[in-house]
């Protein structure tokens, strides 16, 4: 399989909040790191730390719009977005959009590394806004 088909394949899976979608596409010894440079080893960890991330960001979403191959490594450009849920319905003034890139480095049909490159600023935001409301 075409490293673009993998690295397209896992976006899909992470936009339709499939924890196990995503993890059936992850080496064993899967690598993530995310915009703050915190790394994370293993795919059984990471399976459980998107399932907190979907939780938490219910409708999150990644939307490409350039790809750039090189050998086994593919870089993705674009945006991530979604709501930050306290539960109960989505409000809309808990959305944020950022610019990002990903990284993916593919090994056969399986994604070895995953990296992204954002600004988590914009989320925090809104979880620092929601924490003082709830603490007033």
């Amino acid at each position: 399989m075409k490293v673009e088909n993998v690295a397209r394949q896992f976006v899909e899976a992470i936009n339709q909040r499939d924890a196990d979608a995503v993890a059936e596409l992850m080496t064993e010894d899967h690598l993530f790191t995310d915009g703050m440079g915190e790394t994370v080893a293993g795919r059984e960890r990471m399976r459980a730390g998107w399932v907190g991330y979907f939780t938490i960001v219910p409708d999150f979403l990644i939307e490409v719009s350039e790809l750039f191959v090189s050998g086994n490594t593919v870089m993705l450009l674009g945006r991530a977005s979604g709501t930050y849920s306290t539960g109960g319905p989505l409000k809309k003034e808990n959305h944020w959009s950022t610019p990002a890139a990903w990284r993916a480095v593919i090994d056969g049909d399986k994604v070895a590394r995953w990296q992204v490159y954002a600004d988590n600023e914009p989320i925090r935001q809104v979880m620092r806004r929601e924490q003082a409301l709830k603490d007033a």
